[in-house]
């Protein structure tokens, strides 16, 4: 693997620093290398191509808007073996603590970047001319990403819709649902959901959804900092409803009081909030369940049946 790695970063030197990391999805590991060091997460999987890919696409859109500190993807190697590996700057992370605040403020500001492009493009006119060379984000004004992308392994469909509504139940809780159904039938889940379906719009009333660059699976485990500032990783991005990177936040800690304080003082709650976080939060229970079995089936089935009272 080594010696395919060092021929596709062309560099002599690739040696292990001892640095490890990994989750329930992939391994990770830094070497130094002729040009720095770096980090390499690896995955043997069938489907570790189209994940790594995402997620380069994902830390790539990030990087862009220049709010939120990511690691710099350098690129997805196809190691003999089955063996896939996505290479990133290497970053020396701690537990998030010190600049919580300032994440809440960094992550608003990536939710808000894409307005604000729209904003400044109505001041400037559509017609401006791009400067030669200049690498500039463009306002996205609909719901999805160019790529899949995977929270955890399992792909998520990312195809363009104008309708954010549509798009969540679609294409976020409808592809789990069937994943349930195949894999266990399970008739109440289903049942839940045929009323959840049509209770869902009402959710919205007055609520103005721009679309959102997302990290798309921000939980306590996909944070960090340095000195500097925080650093997220990790991410399963799309444009998307802002409010959606709050629900797996606040499902298995990590966040602090000064974290939601700074994010809200730049984008408030709306009204129907909590309501909409719960609905957020089914698809990452119900991803859970598909990922790691039934024993996240009960706070899946409590959310609709609490969401279709």
């Amino acid at each position: 693997m080594e010696d395919a790695l060092k021929r596709a970063l062309g560099t002599a030197l690739l040696r292990p620093t001892g640095h490890s990391g990994g989750g329930c999805i992939s391994q990770g590991r830094s070497y130094d290398t002729d040009r720095g060091r770096v980090f390499v997460k690896s995955n043997s999987e069938g489907e570790a191509r189209r994940m790594f890919l995402g997620e380069m696409a994902s830390l790539e859109a990030i990087l862009k808007t220049q709010t939120v500190r990511v690691p710099k993807p350098i690129k997805v190697v196809e190691l003999p073996g089955d063996n896939t590996v996505l290479v990133m700057e290497h970053l020396e992370m701690k537990t998030l603590n010190r600049h919580s605040a300032l994440l809440g403020t960094q992550l608003a500001d990536l939710h808000l970047h894409n307005q604000q492009l729209r904003e400044k493009m109505k001041k400037e006119g559509s017609t401006v001319g791009k400067g030669q060379g200049q690498m500039e984000v463009q306002f996205v004004d609909r719901f999805g990403f160019h790529t899949a992308t995977c929270c955890g392994y399992l792909p998520q469909v990312n195809n363009w819709r104008s309708d954010w509504v549509t798009f969540f139940a679609r294409q976020r809780i409808q592809p789990q649902m069937d994943l349930i159904e195949r894999s266990s039938g399970d008739r109440e889940a289903r049942e839940l959901w045929a009323q959840l379906q049509l209770k869902i719009p009402s959710f919205f009333c007055g609520v103005e959804i721009v679309p959102s660059l997302l990290h798309g699976d921000l939980w306590g485990g996909n944070v960090a900092e340095d000195d500097s500032g925080p650093i997220i990783f990790d991410p399963a991005s799309f444009y998307g409803h802002s409010e959606y990177d709050l629900a797996i936040a606040g499902m298995f800690g990590g966040f602090s009081g000064p974290f939601y304080s700074a994010y809200h003082s730049k984008i408030p709650r709306a009204t129907g909030f909590e309501k909409r976080l719960k609905l957020y939060q089914l698809f990452h229970y119900m991803n859970h369940w598909n990922h790691f079995g039934s024993g996240y089936r009960g706070s899946s089935i409590n959310i609709m049946r609490n969401l279709v009272k």
